[in-house]
């Protein structure tokens, strides 16, 4: 055996080891637990620097190296990183999460076992109102007493639903056909193993503010409570340049600098050239993505909205 191969052994994380199968508890019955886990921080500096050797670096000197990785958009080195999740998810968050393909999946099936019995429920204080400026977001809650009343006809939904199902069992239905009629509600389970590289942008989406509350739950606990005790720096990192970062774009970068410097009537006529206001300042200012989106960056940096 070579030298080289000598000094190979498997990382291994004693944080990660101490919660390996612990099911940590999402929603009201869902869960995400790590079956296994391969690579860590070490992991990328070693494939970033293609060197075997061990211990040749000081911790400051990776964490600055994994920083620059994650900063500059230098993905390779942390798919050598990968993760094995066992999930119990509702159906209709499901769908979000396996839109992401960059994943192995193997999902629980319900042609050949029985369906979960179980289906996420909602507390009368939690039924959201569909936003009026995003058509895929919610804004708001509807107040108590309808809220007492969508909780109770749901409760009622999936008893009926659930009965049904069990019904078509009973009288010998194939199970392929039975399940047809179940709510989205239902839980399901699947084993979802992917890389470091796509799961940070997994969690860059659904983390995020805009991202469907449910779904942003399971995402919040795979980052908050298992990929900050597998990857430290890594998390670390994605925090400063990901999460909590700005991104800026040409036009940004323009009307930023015209009310950095004191120039507001000018950055305003700016967003005029770029066809984000009206082109006569007495016209009314009509909804507008980009600029509602540069607006809150300006306030992001206690600076004025320049119209």
């Amino acid at each position: 055996m070579s030298q080289e191969a000598e000094k190979l052994s498997r990382p291994r994380v004693e944080s990660m080891d101490a919660i390996l199968g612990k099911a940590f508890k999402v929603l009201d019955d869902g869960f995400v637990r790590v079956v296994d886990y391969m690579g860590s921080d070490s992991s990328i500096v070693q494939a970033a620097r293609v060197s075997y050797g061990a211990g040749t670096k000081k911790v400051h000197q990776d964490r600055g190296l994994i920083r620059y990785l994650l900063r500059h958009r230098h993905t390779t080195p942390f798919e050598m990183c990968e993760i094995k999740f066992h999930v119990r998810v509702p159906m209709d968050c499901w769908r979000q999460w396996i839109r992401h393909r960059t994943a192995n999946i193997n999902e629980y099936s319900t042609r050949y076992s029985l369906a979960i019995d179980a289906a996420q429920t909602t507390l009368p204080g939690e039924w959201r109102m569909q936003a009026s400026s995003n058509r895929q977001g919610s804004d708001g809650l509807v107040d108590n007493a309808t809220g007492n009343e969508f909780t109770d006809d749901e409760t009622q939904l999936h008893t009926m639903a659930r009965d049904i199902y069990n019904k078509r069992l009973d009288a010998g239905v194939a199970r392929e056909q039975a399940r047809k009629d179940l709510p989205l509600a239902t839980y399901t389970e699947a084993y979802w193993k992917i890389d470091l590289h796509n799961l940070l942008h997994f969690l860059a989406l659904r983390m995020d503010s805009h991202a469907q509350y449910e779904i942003r739950r399971y995402s919040e606990v795979i980052g908050h409570k298992i990929l900050k005790h597998w990857c430290p720096l890594t998390w670390e990192a994605f925090l400063d340049y990901r999460v909590n970062s700005m991104n800026l774009t040409g036009r940004d970068v323009v009307i930023i600098q015209q009310v950095a410097a004191g120039k507001t009537e000018e950055a305003a006529q700016t967003a005029r050239d770029f066809g984000w206001l009206p082109k006569n300042p007495e016209d009314p200012i009509s909804r507008n993505r980009e600029r509602a989106e540069l607006e809150d960056k300006l306030k992001a940096l206690n600076m004025t909205v320049p119209w």
